[in-house]
């Protein structure tokens, strides 16, 4: 089997005001990079657009509904500092939350190996009830209880490589211990969550990176905290938050990874869904603002993922 690419245009109609990090360069970097014909294989499927309803499996409805409510005709409306709407927002989240449960569909059927979704907008920020941080609904938390209620996994992991912790992610599973949420993250930096001491209902794990901490601070939290908190749990399914802001070139943070670090971990999480769960691994885009890192960190994590 082959690894799963899911991809659409429509992922650069969700517009940002002028200087905003989180811009549709990223996806157009992003689909040039991987357009190289060592991809060829990849199976390549264009994101569907997902139903309102599936939406509610992480977050509450008066969220859903001021979503809804809120799409402008014209020019942007401001959900909270650094979070806008366009006049496609609405459909470019909903096509970002379908391209991660087809893929969880995808690879839960065995039709392919493993996915990557290059979605935005990115999710990890969005809380039950509330969008933040460039964020509007929570992609991999949806995905998550998508492969529950729709393919019977009864455990599920998330690891969370973005350089800001995932709040949102956290704050949905805090108290479910049939989801393993699993961190590394620049700390302290936005959004101020992720400290050791956070366990949830001791299914969360953050292993926090001071600023200028480069690969092998990278590396040991992973093999210190992060693996063997996965092969404890035995997971059904691993998802991936592939955040490659805490690449060395990205403007918004301070550690010093690069290509190599996120290539290294992919493989490392890989040799768990092997061993665990039928090599069954989906990931989909968080951050990453460098364009140039952007697109060879994506590189480096799908030719990991096509290794399989």
């Amino acid at each position: 089997m082959a690894t799963l690419l899911v991809e659409h245009p429509i992922f650069t109609a969700h517009e940002v005001p002028p200087g905003h990090p989180e811009r549709p360069d990223r996806i157009r970097a992003i689909t040039e990079a991987l357009s190289d014909e060592r991809f060829d294989a990849v199976i390549r499927r264009a994101a569907p657009a997902a139903p309102v309803e599936i939406v509610a499996l992480a977050h509450e409805q008066a969220h859903i509904d001021l979503i809804l409510d809120n799409v402008p005709a014209d020019g942007f409306v401001q959900l909270d500092a650094d979070t806008y709407m366009s006049p496609k927002t609405l459909e470019v989240a909903l096509h970002a939350v379908g391209a991660a449960c087809l893929a969880v569909d995808e690879v839960m059927r065995g039709k392919a190996a493993n996915g990557f979704c290059a979605i935005r907008p990115p999710g990890h920020h969005a809380e039950a009830d509330r969008a933040m941080g460039f964020c509007i609904f929570n992609n991999v938390a949806i995905a998550a209880r998508h492969a529950q209620k729709a393919h019977g996994a009864e455990r599920v992991a998330v690891v969370d490589w973005d350089v800001h912790h995932g709040n949102g992610t956290q704050a949905i599973f805090w108290a479910d211990p049939t989801v393993l949420y699993a961190s590394t993250h620049e700390w302290p930096l936005y959004p101020g969550t992720g400290a050791a001491s956070e366990t949830g209902a001791d299914n969360i794990v953050n292993a926090p990176l001071s600023s200028d901490a480069g690969g092998v601070q990278f590396r040991n939290a992973m093999t210190g905290k992060i693996l063997p908190a996965i092969d404890s749990f035995r997971p059904d399914l691993i998802l991936i938050s592939a955040g490659f802001d805490a690449h060395r070139r990205d403007p918004l943070a301070s550690l010093n990874l690069d290509d190599a670090d996120f290539a290294w971990a992919t493989r490392q999480l890989m040799e768990l869904a092997d061993r665990y769960c039928g090599g069954r691994v989906v990931s989909m885009l968080e951050g990453g603002y460098d364009l140039e890192a952007l697109a060879a960190s994506t590189v480096a994590h799908v030719a990991a993922l096509m290794d399989a």
